[in-house]
């Protein structure tokens, strides 16, 4: 299928071939016949994507802060490979689509194929929605007319912060398309409506519907136009839908506002507020936060759990609904808008007048039912060669972050060859099959499996899938590799055991190995070498500066990320069992806080081992950003070694050892050269099954400590 790609490194707009998305559970398969070109939103993003580095930097003056942060505890030139890296990351377009349902995923209820539909879907041929995210287009409304729910949602979501009551007057600064559709839905509403901008065509349109307009540009005051309208009592509401740096637009909402008056900014604007303009007439504000409640919660837009009607009568979805019941209605007239239809490869004739078009609304029309048969398919070829006399003829499965800049970059001249990889909408995939020499991407993972030149899998999706990825790959006779951790609980891990330890009659078994890529730092190395290979007890007292994450995020939910102990404090356990030579017997666990919380990021965990040794893993998550991230130190024989953040490595105590410098290095490259080089060649797995199985159980363990407030013992 075809989509549009912005690219944020080079500014370059393009269309390109995409697999087609699989619907998962909760999810619906549209294939879209209208999608709304957003120019506003749009246009910024491709504004911001022709901007050269140092104009991306003033822009966002709180990623260069992060990045400064990043500089002191990583280095330099790690620091800015992250970010070349995290610029060439392709960024699909668009967030209003129409379309007819094609097929949905389990747990889907009130769809079904050939019903139209209305969605926040990108400006792609098809597009994969969480049915939280969809809602059905009433029979009298166009698939044209219903490309305008989304935005019509944006409108409407301010308005409904704003909380007009009939009779008000309500300002509207900015007459782009949100403040048009918000022009229109006031009026409905029993509002004087008083609209502000600088073009004279958008100011017309507003007439149309009996808004009264002010152009600041011709020399109007928009500030005593208000309170000349309203004899002298100034707004009860202003919604800003203008997108400017400027913090002139905020200080004028003030300025215009009665008392007690509610600004909602619904746009994007500067927001340095003048205290006095706002104290003294106790003024309310607000932003808007996109389509409705619901926004941006993984529960209620992945999980698809609703929010009780009576407790948020208007979620985004019902927000959805009530713009198209408005179109319906004749309540919303979103035809007038329409500026401009383009079929889709002409995309050009939208992006490239970009800030020069006095465009409002432009539609993409897509191809006709029969011209989709030959598009709607789930792989795409990027070249043709055989792999059936070759070895490591790997797939991947997942193409997030870890894969982009740590995985691929880290295989890149190991010998791996590089045949498909799938991702869940198609695009990074796409991208990075490009970027690395891949000769298929895909978005269903089967094909992978199902594919005979292919002998191994990497699998670096969220943490939830690990163990099912893993037991069909080891069942479908494929080496794998799987990114930390295992899995997230004793029945996955046992589900794993039993698969692994079956071993087909006269057939080699496929190998099982986790992203423990500490152990293979040279720094660490350094340290075993020193230790020696069968060490006596010694302590460890390993901190990780983890770094803070918002609890809304994927990693904190036991169902999916399994927290943050589980899912990255594994790694410093399996680094333990590799440095005392020696299994894990008992753990645990105290976290900070008085209250036990299973996700904390806030713990130190006590490790026993057969041999004797202890360890200590201190995981924080409350730390300055500055301060290194990783340090180990290690005490035996009257000696201490310390590595701080796999960049120095000290010794004490210790005749001729004259330590270790380097740029940072995590072990990714050696782990990864050494694990083909076994797929290969053969030789003993990378990681005794035993010592994943234990650090696995160690680190399940952990979670019961801490709610038993014991120590575990590892079976």
């Amino acid at each position: 299928m075809k989509q549009l790609i912005q690219n944020l490194k080079t500014g370059e707009t393009s269309l390109e071939d995409i697999p087609v998305p699989v619907p998962g559970n909760g999810e619906i398969l549209i294939r879209t016949t209208n999608s709304l070109v957003s120019l506003g939103t749009e246009r910024m993003l491709v504004e911001f994507s022709k901007a050269n580095l140092m104009q991306k930097a003033r822009q966002q003056p709180e990623k260069v802060k992060q990045v400064l942060e990043k500089i002191k505890s990583d280095g330099l030139l790690p620091t800015l490979d992250t970010v070349f890296k995290r610029l060439e990351e392709p960024l699909p377009l668009g967030y209003c689509n129409a379309g007819i349902i094609v097929k949905t995923g389990s747990g889907v209820a009130g769809f079904a194929a050939g019903d139209r539909v209305a969605s926040n879907g990108k400006h792609a041929e098809y597009v994969c929605i969480p049915q939280n995210l969809v809602a059905k287009v009433p029979e009298s409304v166009s698939n044209e007319k219903a490309a305008f729910t989304v935005i019509g949602s944006i409108s409407l979501q301010g308005i409904r912060l704003c909380k007009p009551e009939y009779g008000e007057t309500i300002v509207v600064i900015g007459l782009g398309l949100v403040g048009l559709l918000a022009v229109q839905m006031l009026q409905s509403n029993g509002c004087q409506v008083i609209g502000i901008d600088i073009d004279d065509y958008k100011c017309e349109m507003a007439r149309r519907w009996g808004a009264i307009t002010f152009n600041p540009q011709k020399g109007h005051d928009p500030v005593m136009g208000v309170m000349d309208k309203t004899k002298g009592i100034g707004a009860d509401g202003v919604i800003i839908t203008a997108s400017s740096s400027t913090n002139e637009i905020i200080s004028q909402a003030a300025r215009m506002s009665r008392k007690r008056g509610r600004i909602i900014l619904v746009g994007v604007t500067g927001l340095n507020i003048n205290r006095a303009e706002f104290y003294e007439k106790e003024l309310t504000f607000q932003v808007s936060c996109s389509y409705g409640p619901g926004r941006y919660d993984e529960s209620y837009e992945k999980k698809g759990i609703d929010y009780p009607l009576p407790f948020v009568r208007w979620t985004e979805k019902r927000n959805f609904e009530a713009v198209l019941d408005a179109i319906a209605r004749g309540g919303l007239k979103v035809e007038e808008l329409i500026t401009e239809k383009v079929k889709l490869d002409d995309y050009k004739d939208i992006y490239e007048s970009m800030g020069k078009s006095k465009s409002i609304a432009s539609i993409i029309e897509y191809y006709n039912e029969s011209s989709y048969d030959k598009n709607n398919n789930n792989t795409v070829i990027l070249r043709k060669q055989s792999f059936r006399r070759s070895k490591a003829v790997t797939g991947f499965i997942g193409a997030g972050n870890f894969t982009k800049m740590t995985m691929l970059p880290a295989l890149k001249g190991t010998g791996a060859e590089f045949k498909y990889i799938a991702s869940s909408g198609g695009v990074s995939g796409t991208t990075l099959a490009k970027k690395f020499g891949f000769t298929h991407s895909t978005t269903d993972y089967k094909e992978i499996l199902n594919d005979e030149e292919i002998d191994t899998v990497f699998i670096s999706t969220r943490h939830s899938s690990h163990s099912k990825f893993v037991i069909e790959s080891l069942n479908a006779g494929k080496n794998v590799f799987v990114e930390k951790p295992l899995a997230l609980n004793s029945d996955q891990l046992a589900e794993i055991i039993k698969v692994h330890n079956y071993t087909r009659s006269g057939e080699t078994p496929p190998s099982l190995s986790v992203g423990f890529n500490r152990r293979f730092s040279p720094h660490i190395q350094y340290m075993k070498k020193t230790l020696g290979y069968d060490p006596c007890k010694m302590n460890i007292v390993a901190t990780m500066n983890a770094g803070f994450i918002p609890s809304n995020v994927w990693v904190h939910d036991m169902e999916i990320g399994g927290g943050r102990i589980i899912g990255e404090a594994c790694h410093y356990m399996d680094l333990c069992v590799y440095l005392t030579g020696s299994e894990i017997i008992s753990v645990c666990m105290n976290s900070m806080g008085l209250e036990a919380q299973e996700n904390t990021d806030n713990a130190s965990i006590l490790l026993k081992f057969k041999n004797g040794s202890n360890a200590v893993i201190n995981y924080f998550a409350n730390g300055a950003k500055s301060y290194s991230k990783e340090r180990v130190e290690v005490y035996a024989n009257q000696s201490v070694l310390i590595m701080d953040n796999f960049r120095t490595t000290k010794g004490y105590g210790i005749k001729g050892f004259k330590g270790l410098k380097s740029r940072m290095d995590k072990g990714h490259r050696a782990q990864f050269a050494e694990y083909i080089k076994r797929i290969k060649e053969g030789g003993e797995p990378l990681i005794d099954f035993g010592e994943l199985v234990n650090v696995t159980k160690a680190s399940f363990a952990t979670i019961k400590s801490l709610k038993e407030n014991s120590w575990i013992n590892i079976d």
